[in-house]
């Protein structure tokens, strides 16, 4: 594997480099490569020589990037490109969430608000893509829902997966990922708000709606539907926060 790397953006001197801008340098040399996750990364020695940087320089800029995803390192085996998913994003997300309950519920307010443009944009592709199997599935996780809520029990999960199928046939991994990512932080922010029944019953009708507009294709039915799904939520933290 090639370790060259462009000599004008070499440092004269390794000392020079802090670890963060190790950690770029590391990120350019990914580039340059066109290394893809899962590619090896070379020696510790040999990434050295590639950024021009010491030892400790480079081993804590790898602590840097795993924290961040870019790479992983694999005991005994070496340093690998990562997945780069987006759990860095995940966890600032939630920090700033849990720092204070204002925070919170503004963290919240901005995850519905991109949520909902993300999935109405997206309404003609996703009504376009979609086949009898995915409807099924669909269909099964609002009867679910249903059945839960009926139960007095939450359904968290199969609402996860229910927006997850939704944009399962696009094939755009980095929508599923913002999907998945949202969600994550909606889990863990979202209990601090208040909800009731009639609200709870009101999102698995959402949900249902969501479905048969999707079964006739109906573009004007699904944003509705979508909307109608985030209402509750929406209402709820006019309430708590005045949002």
């Amino acid at each position: 594997m090639s370790t060259v790397i462009d000599p004008i953006s070499r440092p004269a001197r390794s000392t020079q480099l802090r670890p963060r801008e190790v950690a770029e340098r590391i990120k350019q040399y990914i580039l340059h490569n066109r290394l893809k996750p899962g590619d090896a990364l070379p020696t510790e020695a040999e990434l050295c020589a590639a950024v021009g940087a010491s030892r400790s320089s480079v081993r804590e800029a790898i602590r840097i990037l795993t924290a961040l995803d870019i790479v992983e390192v694999r005991h005994g085996y070496g340093t690998y490109v990562g997945k780069l998913s987006l759990a860095a994003l995940v966890e600032s997300l939630t920090f700033r969430g849990l720092l204070s309950r204002d925070d919170d519920f503004r963290v919240l307010a901005e995850l519905i608000e991109v949520r909902q443009t993300l999935e109405q944009g997206l309404a003609s592709a996703i009504t376009s893509a979609l086949d009898q199997d995915l409807h099924r599935e669909l269909s099964r996780l609002a009867d679910q829902m249903d059945e839960r809520a009926r139960a007095g029990q939450t359904f968290i999960e199969q609402d996860r997966e229910f927006h997850l199928l939704l944009m399962r046939p696009l094939g755009n991994e980095l929508v599923a990922q913002l999907t998945a990512a949202f969600w994550d932080v909606h889990a863990i922010v979202a209990p601090a708000l208040h909800t009731t029944p009639a609200s709870v019953r009101e999102t698995v009708a959402a949900h249902h709606a969501i479905v048969e507009a999707l079964f006739t294709r109906d573009l004007d039915r699904f944003t509705e539907a979508i909307a109608a799904h985030y209402a509750p939520v929406r209402r709820h933290l006019k309430e708590n926060r005045g949002l």
